[in-house]
């Protein structure tokens, strides 16, 4: 083995190890529900005070029905310099009905998650696409500081003296 590939592979195996050797750090967004209060919730007794007092204000609320709350949050570490990795992800559905008495509770956890593939389209736009060096030669001999001539001050916008 060379020296240089020697080298290469122990500090391979010093990174490695220093990240092995890390404790992850934990964030926490948004709301994630407590089984204990949400025992206090029950089906046709409970009313939307009583969820805002045993949980506080909703992360969000229904977009077509204001009678639906949503309790969202989820649970993330990360090691040294790698992505994130969600661990616990919640979300807890409260639908509500005319009178304000809770009708269902529904319960979403990191499984029932889908991945969503994103669409990288480019909108094509009118003209001429121009390269970095025709934008810089396109440019030159436009802007000169002589009175009189191209850019020389004599335009509409120019002072007058």
């Amino acid at each position: 083995m060379t020296g240089s590939a020697s080298v290469k592979l122990f500090a391979l195996g010093l990174l490695v190890s220093a990240a092995a050797g890390c404790s992850p750090i934990v964030a926490t967004h948004g709301n994630i529900v407590e089984p204990e209060r949400l025992g206090e919730i029950h089906e046709g007794a409970s009313t939307k005070s009583d969820v805002a007092n045993t949980l506080g204000t909703p992360t969000a609320t229904g977009t077509l029905d204001s009678n639906t709350w949503y309790y969202i949050g989820q649970r993330t570490e990360k090691v040294a310099f790698f992505a994130p990795e969600v661990v616990e992800r919640k979300v807890v559905a409260f639908h509500f009905d005319e009178s304000g008495t809770l009708r269902k509770l529904e319960q979403l956890d990191l499984s029932a998650g889908q991945e969503v593939d994103f669409v990288s389209r480019t909108t094509p736009t009118a003209g001429k696409d121009l390269g970095f060096l025709e934008q810089m030669l396109g440019n030159v001999g436009r802007f000169s500081g002589a009175k009189g001539g191209p850019g020389g001050g004599q335009g509409p916008g120019a002072p007058h003296s």
